[in-house]
């Protein structure tokens, strides 16, 4: 089973940028994390972040194309403005888990609303980067699931 792990723009500032926000541990601490738990579920992954909105659709857009089987997506500011990146989900009909980092709705009003939440198959937020983990171990059960029927 491969899972594309999508993430938008200032991602890969992580542990040096809002850490009262969004914690000390790094990206490439989330990707170590997510491999391992991801080999424990028998499932491959790609983790992919970019901070420009054109890459992340142009890589969603070849999800399906290259095999994925589900989408686990922080889209970080993209999740409150981008309706591309919400139709460009729509367009894989892969499902697609959401996440963040922190509770959105303890944050600003404008952070209240998700383009994406309404389609995703969960949505996972303000556990950290155990909200990875979380968000990755619903969407491999949800596409076993899938799978099955």
């Amino acid at each position: 089973m491969r899972i594309l792990v999508v993430n938008g723009p200032n991602l890969n500032l992580l542990g040096s940028r809002e850490t009262s926000t969004y914690g000390t541990a790094t990206f490439d601490d989330i990707k170590a994390l997510l491999g391992q738990l991801a080999k424990q579920l028998s499932a491959e992954i790609e983790v992919f972040q970019s901070n420009h909105e054109g890459a992340l659709i142009d890589k969603i857009q070849s999800a399906t194309k290259d095999g994925y089987k589900g989408i686990l997506i922080n889209p970080a500011a993209y999740g409150h403005t981008s309706i591309a990146l919400r139709d460009a989900l729509l367009a894989t009909a892969l499902p697609f888990v959401e996440v963040h980092i922190s509770n959105i709705y303890a944050r600003e009003e404008f952070r209240h609303k998700s383009l994406l939440s309404d389609k995703a198959a969960g949505v996972v937020l303000g556990f950290g980067p155990k909200s990875y983990l979380l968000g990755l171990r619903g969407l491999v059960e949800v596409v076993r699931e899938n799978a099955s029927t």
